[in-house]
């Protein structure tokens, strides 16, 4: 059962790791920007132990570690959970890191070795947040002592190769082009971010390049939504699926199932196709590129 920000389980957060009273206003603090994910820390869960779970099975039923909940639960002693006892769980591995004054996600990012973009993402786009979740992905999975492993959860896509690849599983026509474009609907003029290949309802979708999915949700105009960054401070975009099939903090490899063909949101054009965006980090926030350059 989820939890928002100032609920039970962030009033018990915030004492056990001395954040009280730094979130005047909760639900401004975690709003979102347009197009980003709803932030770690309104994602994280009360579970209760029950008979016969251990710290390893727990861990394992939410894919995160056992070092990570430790960090989260500092009553845990020598490893052991206690039957009825409440436990907070984050969507992922990460710590939770308060903001001292004029410091910046970036001089954050620096310290935990994490982008800035994903470090601003994850934490829903906040511009001057107080508390951040700090995604990390520890190498030997499972084990108390993965802490002193731990790594970056972007730092195994940052040697990738440029990226490129195609999301359907075989080359199809673009039914609408990247650019400046005439709505079909009401002749309006207007900037298209990105392009729409035609598919069939139902049809695979596939990430082009392995990264890290930062968005897998309802996101309006866009319908059913899957934003993955990739290495380089580079995105790409897959809208109006039917299904999703993947969730925030999953790293993919490239061809790996991410939905289906849909016809969610509201799309430019009536018959069915697969909107795909490639976009690049930069000062001004993501910036749409021209996706047939990153096509195969």
């Amino acid at each position: 059962m989820s939890f928002r920000c100032c609920s039970v389980w962030f009033c018990s957060l915030s004492g056990i790791l001395g954040l009280t009273s730094i979130f005047p206003d909760a639900a401004k603090a975690q709003s979102a920007e347009r197009n980003c994910p709803k932030p770690a820390l309104e994602r994280f869960v009360n579970h209760q132990v029950a008979p016969e779970e251990t710290l390893k099975s727990i861990a394992q039923s939410y894919s995160v570690t056992p070092a990570t909940i430790i960090r989260m639960n500092p009553t845990i002693r020598n490893g052991k959970v206690t039957v009825g006892k409440n436990l907070i769980i984050p969507p992922y591995d990460g710590i939770v890191v308060k903001v001292a004054r004029g410091q910046t996600l970036k001089q954050i990012a620096a310290k935990h070795k994490i982008r800035a973009d994903a470090l601003f993402e994850v934490n829903g786009c906040q511009e001057n947040p107080q508390v951040v979740f700090v995604p990390k992905l520890n190498k030997s999975q499972g084990s108390t002592q993965a802490a002193s492993t731990k790594t970056n959860i972007l730092e195994t896509i940052t040697n990738s190769s440029k990226l490129s690849g195609y999301p359907l599983p075989e080359n199809t026509s673009v039914a609408f082009p990247f650019g400046w474009q005439i709505n079909p609907d009401n002749g309006e003029v207007f900037f298209h971010s990105g392009i729409d290949l035609s598919a069939q309802p139902g049809t695979s979708v596939q990430a082009i390049s392995e990264g890290v999915v930062v968005l897998a949700q309802e996101q309006g105009s866009y319908g059913n939504l899957v934003i993955i960054n990739h290495s380089g401070g580079m995105q790409s975009r897959y809208a109006h699926l039917e299904d999703i099939k993947v969730s925030v903090g999953e790293e993919v490899n490239k061809g790996d199932l991410v939905g289906t063909v849909g016809s969610t949101g509201t799309p430019t054009l009536k018959k069915p196709h697969l909107h795909f965006e490639i976009r690049s980090s930069s000062s001004l926030g993501w910036v749409a590129k021209d996706p047939k350059e990153y096509l195969e």
